[in-house]
């Protein structure tokens, strides 16, 4: 365990990490509040292969296991949670696919975040708080201010993402999140202490 573990929420990144399978075994050992798996180029096949193994661990270690943007792979491997985008398809509709698992959404801005949040949203990803690298295109930077109107505005837990550091961690659970998205700096964040 590591003082992040309960505010963790560690995203895998199928295309960015050169071992995805290590560094989700590492994230559960130090300690995650949940895990998700972001794979927007694998074909289907490598996919489920991993979003099953990865599924396994996070039931053995009792962690959240959530998959981004796909409704038919997490109901077939019996998944957590799934993680809609901006351009993904609406809750109501994923309801339809995953039943009464969690689903959260991104949003960039308050509209979006009201909208999630009335559409029943169970967890609103808010961001990018700070300049981030991982998107090809990233959204406009929110800034910590919109992210403290946003946790203010919203009924369930909001989640920062977008350039979140050990360094600025503390700062954004602040301003009231709930929990740190993070991508890139995740092996920065897996360090026991």
């Amino acid at each position: 365990m590591n003082r992040w573990s309960d505010r963790l929420y560690a995203i895998v990144d199928a295309e960015t990490s050169s071992d995805p399978e290590e560094l989700a075994r590492r994230a559960l050992s130090v300690g995650c509040a949940a895990l998700q798996l972001r794979a927007k180029t694998l074909d289907d096949q490598h996919l489920l292969a991993l979003a099953e193994q990865l599924n396994a661990a996070c039931k053995q270690a009792r962690v959240p296991f959530v998959v981004n943007d796909r409704p038919d792979i997490a109901t077939l491997i019996g998944a957590d949670g799934l993680h809609l985008g901006q351009d993904d398809m609406r809750i109501a509709e994923a309801r339809e696919i995953v039943g009464e698992i969690d689903i959260g959404v991104s949003t960039h801005n308050l509209r979006q975040a009201l909208e999630a949040d009335r559409d029943g949203a169970d967890r609103i990803a808010f961001g990018p708080v700070f300049e981030t690298t991982t998107k090809e295109n990233p959204d406009p930077v929110v800034g910590l201010k919109n992210l403290e109107e946003v946790c203010r505005s919203v009924s369930c837990p909001v989640v920062a993402i977008g350039g979140i550091t050990p360094e600025n961690g503390a700062r954004v659970l602040d301003h009231g999140a709930t929990q740190l998205a993070v991508i890139s700096a995740l092996p920065r964040f897996l360090v026991e202490r």
